[in-house]
């Protein structure tokens, strides 16, 4: 009775060892051989309006922290947003860059003012020739309704210990001082997109203020202007990093994996729809007809 037993117990041991071999070779070579899981270009996608900067920074930084990631691409397809989270990713970015890792800027079909200022901070730029891009500029949406809160006989009161803390207040017109205070912290911050951008591209900030006066550029005229470094799609801009990296032959892209969440779906009924129309247009987002005295500054093409 013993002897069937061993048997069995050496068949079963086997069987595990070789499947820990096998699992062992696959996680060591990957898809084929050690070198090619070296061989990697990594894809960060920014799509839709800028307003938060979380799920863009931590890919970034673990890409950076991934050997097998030799360079970066950051597809962008956005027309702008919030200043604080583009100016995170722009950074993040940078620090990329400072590790040794190449970032290749791709633009689809709108990258302007925040998706400009993102794409600025790479080692190259690639858009497309009918890309909409450019836009250096800052605004502030603000809707001012006194004659209509007046006509339906609404009152609206402010009680506020600051002399400035209802600076855009809707319920009345915005005064010549408050107006120079909203000037002044614009003008902050539109300095600040000039030299972040003048810095990533390696320019002199005159030669960016130039052109920082709010118009959209045609990717192919952003090209003669020096605002982007090549034509082409996603492929020449992997093609690139991958050239910037080292990498021999054609690279393995790794898209981004992420759970299916809402937005994904309102993302998908947004292009298929009317619902489009509204999210595909900044000026028609919701936010400034709000009112809010406190309406974040966006970066807007």
């Amino acid at each position: 009775m013993r002897r069937p037993l061993w048997k069995a117990v050496a068949v079963t041991a086997l069987v595990f060892l070789a499947c820990f071999v096998a699992i062992l070779a696959f996680l060591v070579l990957g898809e084929g051989s050690l070198a090619l899981r070296g061989n990697r270009v990594a894809l960060v996608e920014v799509q839709g309006v800028i307003v938060e900067a979380e799920r863009v920074v931590r890919e970034l930084e673990a890409h950076g922290d991934d050997p097998a990631i030799r360079a970066v691409v950051v597809r962008i397809q956005s027309p702008g947003g919030v200043v604080a989270p583009t100016q995170e990713i722009y950074r993040a970015i940078r620090r990329l860059r400072d590790k040794g890792k190449p970032v290749v800027a791709s633009m689809g079909a709108v990258a302007a003012s925040g998706g400009y200022y993102l794409a600025a901070g790479a080692d190259h730029i690639v858009a497309n020739q009918g890309s909409l891009t450019g836009s250096i500029g800052v605004l502030i949406q603000l809707a001012e309704v006194e004659g209509l809160l007046r006509k339906v006989g609404v009152r609206y009161e402010i009680i506020k210990a600051g002399r400035y803390k209802d600076v855009g207040n809707i319920a009345r017109p915005m005064t010549d001082e408050e107006r120079q205070i909203l000037q002044g912290l614009l003008d902050d911050l539109h300095e600040q997109f000039v030299a972040d951008v003048a810095e990533g591209r390696g320019l002199d900030p005159a030669a960016i203020r130039a052109l920082a006066d709010g118009r959209v550029f045609s990717g192919r005229r952003a090209k003669e202007l020096g605002l982007v470094d090549g034509l082409g799609g996603l492929e020449e801009a992997v093609q690139k990093a991958a050239e910037l990296a080292r990498i021999p032959g054609k690279p393995r892209l790794v898209r981004p994996r992420r759970p299916f969440q809402l937005t994904d779906l309102l993302e998908w009924l947004a292009g298929r729809t009317a619902l489009g129309a509204l999210l595909s247009s900044p000026a028609s987002l919701p936010w400034p007809l709000l009112g809010s005295p406190k309406l974040p500054l966006y970066l807007m093409e």
